[in-house]
């Protein structure tokens, strides 16, 4: 049995940090996991901007419900939903994926958590679980699924390549040099036959 686990930002999304840096005028909130591999670097670097600027959840969350998925998104998820079981795995966080999700009819998501005071000033993050990428992917391979990954950033590339086929989905292109042998497309008709070709 064959399950396709797809990254959300960059993939069915633009990405949240660059759009709120575009909100906001602050260049340095548009450092993504395209930029930078290290998850907890970037996030504490993210929440050191954020406490300077007295930015919290509500301001960004204001921007996220400003954001469509990318064109062609919600499509290319309704006909993958047809023949297969889809996970979205993010290192986003649950206080800011539920406006998302709705706009993509509720798929399934995994992501991780935002520590806040009640006054929104995000203090930290927790992680569902280390390397929550690959992890998940290798749960789903020991309960007896084959995995189908696709993403886009740095912190996408162990989900794919531990899964039996995976491929980038509209990566940077220094990504796409460093990993020439995983296949990349940058349109959905294109990554929808490549995952029908893996079942």
């Amino acid at each position: 049995m064959k399950i396709v686990c797809l990254d959300m930002e960059g993939v069915l999304f633009p990405e949240i940090w660059i759009a709120f840096s575009k909100e906001t005028g602050i260049e340095e909130l548009k450092i993504t996991t395209r930029d930078e591999p290290d998850y907890d670097k970037l996030m504490k670097y993210r929440i050191g901007i954020l406490r300077e600027n007295k930015l919290g959840l509500k301001e960004i969350q204001s921007t996220i419900r400003k954001i469509e998925p990318l064109q062609g998104a919600r499509e290319f998820l309704d006909e993958l939903r047809t023949f297969s079981q889809v996970l979205i795995l993010s290192d986003t966080f649950t206080q800011f994926a539920m406006p998302m999700m709705e706009k993509l009819n509720w798929p399934t998501i995994f992501c991780n958590t935002l520590e806040a005071s009640d006054s929104g000033v995000i203090t930290g993050y927790r992680m569902r679980v280390e390397n929550s990428k690959l992890n998940t992917v290798k749960a789903l391979q020991s309960i007896g699924f084959e995995t189908i990954a696709a993403g886009d950033s740095y912190n996408d590339l162990s989900m794919i390549r531990a899964s039996q086929a995976g491929f980038l989905f509209k990566s940077p292109e220094r990504i796409r040099k460093d990993n020439p042998d995983i296949p990349a497309f940058e349109e959905f008709p294109d990554l929808l036959d490549a995952i029908k070709n893996a079942f």
